[in-house]
């Protein structure tokens, strides 16, 4: 049996990934939004790339810096990711603080990294200037990475019982938690 999906909503089939809060600075300004649609794209050197709209003011940090963070919120931090999602960067003074984040210094780029995340990436934009106007789509190379060692090492994630997990979004507010790992084979 099959049930037909309007093609507006096909997306969700494929997007449940970690959503992921963007994290940008330029100047004196910063700003954090949630995604949703981020993606691993190569692997060496690591490439990832993430959907940034033209209106927002994380767009105009990461176009003026060239860079940019992934943090991979969990579930403690479910609240401040649709806080932060909901409400444009343009009509705040301090997204971070209004949704109760605290943050960090990264390593080798100037956008902020928010403490309490399973998992970060600092990132330095490919220009791909057609595919950022047209598609509001960035490639970027990862230049650093980071994860809480309690829940990813030996290069796997290993969610145990009890620790923070990465959350995904499926549309209207709601989120399902990564669940128990399994092997199959040897």
């Amino acid at each position: 049996m099959r049930l037909a999906v309007d093609l507006a909503k096909a997306y969700r089939l494929l997007n449940h990934g970690p959503t992921v809060l963007v994290t940008s600075a330029h100047s004196e300004r910063r700003n954090v939004m949630a995604a949703a649609w981020s993606m691993p794209l190569d692997f060496s050197p690591p490439k990832i790339t993430v959907v940034i709209d033209k209106n927002t003011l994380t767009r105009e940090l990461v176009d003026a810096s060239g860079e940019f963070a992934l943090n991979i919120p969990s579930r403690s931090l479910a609240a401040a990711t649709v806080a932060v999602g909901s409400r444009s960067g343009k009509d705040e003074t301090d997204k971070f603080a209004s949704a109760g984040l605290k943050t960090f210094a990264a390593s080798q780029i100037g956008a902020p990294l928010i403490e309490g995340c399973v998992g970060w990436l600092e990132c330095r934009v490919i220009p791909e200037p057609h595919v950022q106007q047209t598609y509001d789509l960035f490639i970027a190379e990862v230049v650093a990475a980071w994860a809480d060692p309690q829940d990813f090492s030996e290069g796997h994630w290993h969610f145990a019982a009890g620790r923070e997990r990465s959350i995904h979004y499926v549309a209207g507010g709601t989120f399902f938690e990564t669940g128990d790992e399994f092997k199959v084979g040897g």
